[in-house]
């Protein structure tokens, strides 16, 4: 089943027990279960685009996965306890990214779905940042959605 969501996405780093600026973004999307994973589906707008960016945010037991797909390219891969490589795609050239994931949670209860992933972030094999994402994704109720 196929049901309209609001999806928030809120990203913070850290960087030598700093942190270093929360972004949060807010946008409809849909949500469906399928095969044992949770999927939420959006667009994102990258300041000074106008092209969207289509995500695919795939979630079950402890692993996620995040595929974005038009301005930049890239499929994340989230395993609790493991790191991942993949190649960042942007409109200015390629970065190699380092997933070390540290932990990954979520939950649903009556306010929505809920997750958080927490890991730490390399760039062409240096260490960025600490960083944590937090997803929330709530039913939105069928006036909002008209």
């Amino acid at each position: 089943m196929n049901r309209d969501v609001m999806i928030s996405v809120r990203g913070l780093q850290v960087l030598d027990g700093l942190t270093d600026g929360d972004i949060e973004t807010l946008q409809k999307g849909q949500y469906y279960f399928r095969g044992g994973s949770h999927f939420l589906i959006y667009d994102e707008y990258m300041e000074g685009f106008s092209q969207p960016v289509k995500n695919i945010l795939r979630f079950k037991d402890k692993e996620a996965s995040l595929v974005k797909r038009g301005l930049v390219n890239v499929q994340m891969l989230f395993e609790e306890g493991k790191k991942t490589l993949t190649q960042y795609h942007t409109p200015f050239g390629v970065i190699m990214v380092g997933l070390d994931t540290r932990k990954i949670r979520w939950r649903e209860d009556a306010a929505g779905l809920h997750l958080r992933v927490s890991y730490v972030l390399e760039a062409n094999y240096q260490y960025v940042a600490d960083c944590r994402i937090r997803v929330d994704a709530k039913e939105q109720s069928p006036a909002a959605g008209s």
